[in-house]
Formats: C-alpha cells, sequence, structure tokens
C-alpha cells in the first residue's frame, strides 16, 4: 500500500510530540483509560457522534477502516457502552487500528486481549440501546478538544495528542498502513 503521511516519526512518543509541534499538538484533556491490548497507535481518524446509540459504531466498522481510529462522542453517558468485545472484533477484522469513546466501553477483559486501540471514560456491563446511526464525519468536540475526521491521533500511556489534518500532511514522516 502507498505510505501515508503522518504527524509522528517512527518510535516517536506523545510526549516528543508535544515538544515537537508545540501548539499544534492537541492533547485531549478528557481522563481516558486505556482497555484495548494496543497500547501505542498513530492513525488518521473518523469521527461519530453516537449519543445514546451503538447502531453508527457498527455501521462504521463494518465499512474498511484502512488503518484508521474512530472517535465517538457518547456524550460521556458513562452507563451504556458504545463499543465491546463483538464491535471491537468487528473493527479489527475490517482493519480499523481502535476507537477512541467519550462514553462507556463493556467486555474489558476481551478487549484487553486484542491488538485493538481501546481508550474510553469508563466500563459498565449495559450495552447502548439501539435507535439511529448517529452522525457521521462530523467535528467533534472532546474535552475542549476539536477533533475532525482526517485529523490524526496519536496515543500511548502519557494520553491522547490529535494533530489537525494539514500539519499532519506538513510533515516529513511515512507511516504504512496496516
Amino acid at each position: 500500500m502507498a505510505p501515508v503521511h503522518a504527524p509522528i516519526r517512527p518510535g516517536e512518543s506523545t510526549a516528543d510530540l508535544c515538544d515537537r509541534l508545540g501548539p499544534l499538538a492537541r492533547v485531549c484533556g478528557a481522563p481516558l483509560r486505556a482497555y484495548g491490548g494496543l497500547r501505542q497507535a498513530c492513525a488518521p481518524v473518523a469521527t461519530l457522534r453516537a449519543q445514546g446509540s451503538a447502531d453508527g459504531v457498527r455501521a462504521w466498522l463494518e465499512q474498511p477502516g484502512e488503518g484508521r481510529i474512530l472517535v465517538i462522542d457518547g456524550g460521556g453517558v458513562p452507563e451504556q457502552a458504545l463499543l465491546g468485545d463483538r464491535l471491537a472484533a468487528l473493527g479489527l477484522a475490517t482493519g480499523w487500528r481502535g476507537a477512541i469513546v467519550h462514553g462507556a466501553v463493556r467486555d474489558v477483559a476481551a478487549l484487553a486481549a486484542m491488538d485493538f486501540a481501546v481508550l474510553a471514560l469508563g466500563a459498565t456491563p449495559r450495552r447502548a440501546a439501539g435507535g439511529g446511526a448517529g452522525a457521521p464525519g462530523c467535528a467533534l468536540d472532546l474535552a475542549g478538544v476539536r477533533v475532525a475526521p482526517g485529523d490524526w491521533v496519536c496515543l500511548d500511556r502519557d494520553g491522547v495528542v490529535f494533530v489537525s489534518a494539514p500539519r499532519a500532511r506538513g510533515t516529513a514522516c511515512s507511516a504504512r498502513r496496516p
């Protein structure tokens, strides 16, 4: 596959990325916890506003992921999981690198065993009710950080950093899509 430009250099941590890009590196201040087995990743972003329904999450993850990470605005609701082991397995099978959920997930033991990045505010055993596809492909606000489709997200044990798409294209490094 053709190389894509990434805002992170191979092996570069989010801390080093912040040092290098300064204010262009937008650090997500939401108290996200890592649940997936993949703990370091850098990938283009797809976005979904999916408050109260996992239907849109399934619809996105059924599509070819092309190495992207799905950023889901679940409104910060802790009582309903928007992602669990089945949806994560679907995403993994269709080429997604992971999901960041501004809300809850479930099946955390199974998620930890997957080579899939999953970050969320918390976990609950209750799944979200159905009821709509949500709003795919829109700009989101996660704890004061604007996230748009095509932006890049880099994550590791230090945190989550977003870089706008124009800045990502203007960097010198290349990464291969999985």
